[in-house]
C-alpha cells in the first residue's frame, strides 16, 4: 500500500501571503496540533457508554480556544494553548 503524503495544511506552504518566521511556524504548528487533537476527540467519541465523553469534552474545549487564539492572532495564547495540546494523548 503507497501512502500518499496528504498534508492537511498545504496551503499555508504554498501561500505566497504568509509571513516567514516564528509567528508564522507557531500557526502552523498549532493548526498541526488543532488536527491532531480532533482526530483524538473522534477516537474518545467511540469508547462506548459515554466512557470517553468527559475527555472529549475536555479537548473540545481546548481546540475552541486555541482556534479564538489563531483568530484572535494572540501569539501568547498560541503558544500557551500549542503546549497545552501538545500534551494532550
Amino acid at each position: 500500500m503507497a501512502s500518499t503524503n496528504n498534508d492537511p495544511l498545504d496551503f499555508i506552504n504554498n501561500s505566497p501571503g504568509i509571513q516567514s518566521g516564528s509567528q508564522a511556524d507557531l500557526v502552523q504548528l498549532l493548526l498541526y496540533e488543532i488536527i491532531r487533537v480532533k482526530e483524538l476527540i473522534t477516537y474518545y467519541d467511540s469508547i462506548p457508554n459515554g466512557g470517553g465523553q468527559l475527555g472529549s469534552s475536555i479537548l473540545n474545549e481546548l481546540v475552541s480556544e486555541a482556534y479564538n487564539s489563531l483568530v484572535n492572532y494572540d501569539t501568547i495564547l498560541m503558544q500557551k494553548y500549542y503546549d497545552l495540546l501538545l500534551n494532550c494523548d
